[in-house]
């Protein structure tokens, strides 16, 4: 770079700085919202966020902003300052089509839209949803239009999740995924067990033992607790503020063990990701993960690849009888093993078994697509929920509570995002056979509890790059290949086989 362009690009870092702080206001408000704020805030909440929404949106698509990216000289994107160059111009070129009132306004209906599903779902009352919801779905179908797109309007949405990823591609990965998983459904539904394998997961369990547990193995994940926190929350989230700041939260159950268990290693495998990324990138769109699919790729390996391992519970579990000596200690390993990974179909998505888990994520798929057609109304959405329920899991909820009121997402706005699940559970063996393929240490290591060369595989190859390559290239370049469901479909197989004695 010239002295001039070199100058320039300061700038663009300086105003992307700033820009970055903004956002992450925004989402401190947003974490205190969820966790401490008192109810009466709400409507203030909402401008609030509104306002800081407007102002970072503004500083980004303003005259100055186009004037540094126009200044700005063309790069090698395999360099950092190239990828990050690249990386601003197409998250600015999503940017300009959106005008700053639609931005504003898409905050301020979320964030009310929010506390009223908190309200519907304790109620089991649509009714007190439906309108924000209707509200949401119309922002989001003027967004697809600002936006535009080649294919289908639900790509413009989908692309600010997952850069790249086409609902057609989407369409293909399930239809492999039902190929696969409907067979292995099929197979165990017909050797259906007298006792109740999940039972001895329900009973006492004291809070505060569960946070202590939680904390341990996380702790030995390599979650770092001087850049970290855990509260609570009705839906269990992680959020970043920066490298030195990366929160999680959980809920827990008295009377059942496994949401805390499993929604902390979740969690904390986003965290993971977010505090292992290059520090040089703090506040810089190379600040983050790379896309949904590879931040759920990640959490899903802690909790699924490793925490509902039997390596990983040959050491941990001797220590859970010793926290539930009441519940537990009459448990053997591999009775609780199986426990923790009966498949077993559930009208609740965060509760699914690994197998089933992704038709729930096919079923939300397909209605936000409708949803966005308009070939379904927010009116009959309970009523089309309720039928897919029983289609892809034979299952009619009890109420809208354990049926269409029971994800945060679309209060939110996070049209496009449910697929991300699928695609990081396809992922999440994908790179741990590469590790495991590199580093055949590691099983011997989740045996004594240790899971570092697992975490340092993942940060060199993953974690560290942030965004700084997008999704299908940091997939080649871990793997060698393309997303490719068989290795997850194959590890399925090979899981479940062995649990229920399938030939």
């Amino acid at each position: 770079m010239t002295e001039e362009r070199e100058s320039v690009y300061e700038r663009l870092k300086d105003r992307l700085a700033t820009i970055s702080d903004l956002s992450s206001a925004n989402g401190l408000l947003f974490w205190d919202r969820q966790t401490y704020m008192p109810e009466g805030g709400v409507a203030g909440r909402a401008e609030q966020m509104a306002t800081l929404s407007r102002l970072a949106h503004e500083m980004f698509t303003d005259a100055e902003m186009n004037r540094l990216l126009g200044s700005s000289e063309e790069l090698d994107p395999s360099s950092e300052k190239g990828a990050l160059l690249r990386r601003v111009r197409r998250d600015h070129e999503r940017a300009t089509r959106l005008p700053a009132k639609l931005v504003a306004e898409i905050a301020r209906t979320t964030t009310l839209a929010e506390s009223a599903w908190v309200k519907a779902r304790e109620e089991s009352d649509w009714s007190l949803f439906a309108p924000h919801l209707q509200k949401i779905v119309r922002l989001q179908r003027e967004t697809t239009e600002h936006l535009g797109y080649d294919g289908h309007p639900y790509d413009a949405l989908l692309d600010g999740y997952e850069p790249g990823a086409r609902t057609v591609q989407l369409e293909t990965m399930f239809e492999e995924l039902k190929e696969g998983i409907v067979p292995i459904v099929r197979a165990i539904a017909g050797r259906a067990y007298e006792e109740d394998r999940t039972a001895l997961l329900h009973g006492t369990f004291v809070e505060a033992e569960q946070e202590k547990f939680g904390k341990v193995v996380i702790n030995a994940f390599g979650y770092d607790w001087e850049r970290g926190r855990q509260d609570r929350a009705v839906h269990p989230f992680c959020i970043n503020f920066g490298p030195g700041d990366v929160r999680i939260t959980t809920r827990f159950d008295k009377g059942w063990l496994a949401p805390a268990l499993f929604g902390t290693m979740h969690e904390a495998g986003h965290a993971l990701y977010e505090q292992g990324i290059n520090p040089d990138y703090a506040r810089t769109p190379l600040g983050g993960g790379t896309s949904m699919g590879l931040h759920e790729s990640q959490s899903r390996l802690w909790e699924n690849l490793v925490g509902r391992s039997k390596l990983f519970w040959s050491y941990y579990y001797t220590m859970l009888q010793k926290a539930f000596p009441g519940a537990l200690s009459e448990v053997d390993l591999e009775a609780f093993y199986r426990a923790i990974n009966v498949l077993e179909a559930s009208s609740i998505r965060v509760e699914a078994d690994e197998v089933t888990y992704n038709l729930h994520i096919l079923l939300r798929f397909e209605l936000e697509v409708a949803l966005i057609e308009d070939e379904l109304s927010v009116v009959d959405l309970p009523a089309a929920w309720n039928a897919k329920m029983k289609e892809y899991l034979d299952i009619t909820p009890e109420n809208n509570t354990e049926g269409v009121l029971q994800d945060v997402h679309w209060s939110n706005g996070l049209f496009g995002y449910f697929p991300t699940y699928a695609i990081g559970n396809v992922l999440s063996v994908q790179f741990f056979d590469e590790a495991l393929k590199q580093r055949r240490e590691i099983p011997i290591e989740m045996k004594e509890g240790k899971f570092s060369t697992l975490h340092i595989w993942l940060r060199e190859n993953i974690y560290r790059h942030g965004s700084r390559y997008y999704p299908d290239e940091l997939i080649e370049r871990v793997t060698g290949r393309p997303l490719d469901t068989a290795p997850y479909l194959r590890y399925l197989k090979n899981k479940f086989s062995e649990l229920y004695d399938l030939d």
